[in-house]
Parts: C-alpha cells; structure tokens; sequence
C-alpha cells in the first residue's frame, strides 16, 4: 500500500513511509487525545511543528533517507531478543499502532 502511496505521489518509499509513520500517524494520534480531552492544543502544537519542519527541512529525501536508515536500524536491533526485521516491523509498526488506536478508541467511546 505504502509503495502504490509512493508511486501514486510521485515520492520514494522511503519519503511515504517517514510521512505516515512520523506525521500522520501521530497526528491522528494527537488528535484522538485532543478529542479525549476535549482541547485543540496538541494537534495545533503539530501543526506548527510540522510547519516549522517544512521550513527548516532542506532536502526531504535525503533526510526521510537517514531517518528510514534509522528506523532500519532500530528494528534490526531486537535480533538481539531473537526478532528478525520482519517480525519486528510487524510488530513495531503494525501491531503497536493498532493497540494504540485500540485505546484511544475506547477512551473516546467511554467519554
């Protein structure tokens, strides 16, 4: 999905994957929480970050580049508790977003 993302936005994978898994997830995050908690300061504290981000940020692709590499990194790093990159993107990137949405699903049903 993320490739076709890319391919459709005319971006590298690298680029779809840093904006959905470090802006726009959050976001929705972000704004989950500011439904919960019935205030607009955290999604709008974002909005500038992101702002001030797309200003300061000199070449995109070279810095969603270093941060997937990063990102590699990280995962490759639980091969020391027996995960392999795999399991551990599937974990890490899809399993640990769907609990976290769980939740703040349930917090906002509950409220």
């Amino acid at each position: 999905m993320l490739i076709s993302g890319a391919s459709f936005l005319k971006i590298t994978y690298n680029e779809i994957n840093i904006i959905v898994y470090y802006f726009l997830i959050p976001f929705s995050w972000l704004c989950m929480l500011d439904v919960i908690y019935e205030f607009h300061y955290l999604k709008l504290a974002f909005i500038i970050f992101c702002l001030g981000f797309y200003i300061g940020c000199m070449n995109f692709r070279t810095f969603s580049d270093e941060l997937f590499m990063k990102s590699v990194y990280f995962l490759n790093y639980f091969k020391r508790f027996g995960s392999n990159y795999v399991s551990a993107s599937v974990w890490i990137c899809v399993v640990v977003p769907i609990l976290i949405y769980v939740g703040l699903i349930y917090l906002i049903v509950k409220n």
